[in-house]
């Protein structure tokens, strides 16, 4: 992991406002902290693997190998819960997360065109992030919108009754910083 310098929100500062640098150096210390904290607390290895994501912003390999070192447990133990879990990611993210509805009435009405759309239009499959990390793709099995089918949710937006003709310009939207 280099030692690169990435913008991220200060603790209790709003997206987009009052952000301070944060180095590699800087997470990996924070991550050491949280590590001293938890290595002896029973069940302590999924709060420090989510609390490593929101610094990280996923796991990466040396993450995973630091908290399994200071765990005692193999990496083979702690990727395995990584991955049991959907909730991790081990690929970086994008700044905006699109999820496509495929759960029965959208996939009826026109969900599996719409992702095949966004799979085009990004240029990415499913669980990837675009190139800037501007989108990731993943797929959901139902928004609990079915009458608005089909539904697409990008972040905590939930866009219903949407048409292939119109999703460039819904992520001209995101991409812009109009949403």
């Amino acid at each position: 992991m280099d030692d690169q310098r990435v913008v991220t929100p200060a603790p209790g500062a709003s997206s987009g406002c009052l952000c301070a640098e944060v180095t590699e150096e800087e997470k990996l210390a924070q991550l050491d902290d949280i590590l001293a904290q938890y290595r002896d607390v029973p069940g302590g290895l999924i709060p420090v693997l989510q609390m490593a994501q929101a610094i990280f912003g996923y796991l990466p390999e040396p993450v995973l190998k630091r908290i399994a070192r200071a765990f005692g447990k193999p990496l083979s133990e702690v990727t395995g819960v990584v991955t049991f879990y959907s909730f991790f990611n081990t690929v970086p993210r994008g700044r905006h997360m699109i999820r496509v509805c495929l759960g029965t009435a959208c996939y009826v009405r026109g969900g599996k065109q719409v992702l095949a759309a966004l799979r085009e239009e990004l240029g990415i499959d499913v669980g990837e992030t675009t190139s800037d990390r501007s989108f990731s793709l993943d797929v959901g099995r139902c928004f609990g919108a079915c009458g608005l089918a089909p539904v697409i949710m990008i972040d905590n937006d939930v866009h219903q009754r949407v048409k292939v003709s119109r999703l460039g310009e819904l992520l001209r939207k995101y991409r812009n910083g109009d949403k």
